[in-house]
């Protein structure tokens, strides 16, 4: 007698077993590597090009506030600081062209590590300069390593021009 309620725990088990693995190959099938990865590359490019093209009056034309933002309202939160940005007007340049430069990388998905990297830097300079805004730079930070890790998947220039130069190399042998 003590064995049959064993049997029905073993099935009940079975079927809880089985219903996880089916609940796991629906995940699977929905967050394909290929889309994870885009989508990471697109959610890290989003904000930073919606404060790329705040910065900007027109080509190449960086606007009052931008630079005023980095000369009078932006301190770097360092120990014994804070302390306001060395040359604000090249450092304001530099952070919306890479704000523009970098997000579009990343969409496309050329040079998509290296992009990433520059996004990981400004975020922790944004860090430096907004502490209280870690929880969204954590996350910011966080999609940068994993594309970095990863790389940007098959859904991308990078992919492409690998597989294309892969494919040439061999032609050449």
């Amino acid at each position: 007698m003590a064995s049959e309620p064993q049997l029905a725990d073993d099935k009940g088990q079975s079927r809880i077993i089985d219903v996880g693995e089916r609940v796991t190959a629906v995940v699977r099938a929905i967050a394909q590597p290929s889309l994870t990865q885009f989508a990471l590359r697109f959610g890290l490019a989003v904000p930073f090009w919606r404060s790329g093209v705040n910065k900007w009056d027109g080509f190449l034309q960086l606007n009052d506030v931008a630079v005023f933002l980095f000369s009078s309202e932006f301190r770097l939160h360092l120990p014994g600081g804070p302390y306001p940005f060395p040359a604000p007007a090249v450092i304001a340049f530099a952070s919306g062209s890479a704000e523009i430069l970098l997000p579009i990388l990343l969409v496309l998905g050329l040079f998509s590590r290296f992009a990433a990297l520059g996004l990981l830097v400004m975020t922790i300079v944004i860090q430096l300069t907004v502490p209280d805004g870690w929880p969204i730079h954590v996350t910011w930070a966080a999609m940068a390593l994993g594309i970095m890790a990863w790389g940007p998947g098959r859904l991308s220039l990078d992919h492409w021009l690998e597989h294309l130069t892969s494919r040439l190399a061999g032609n050449a042998s």
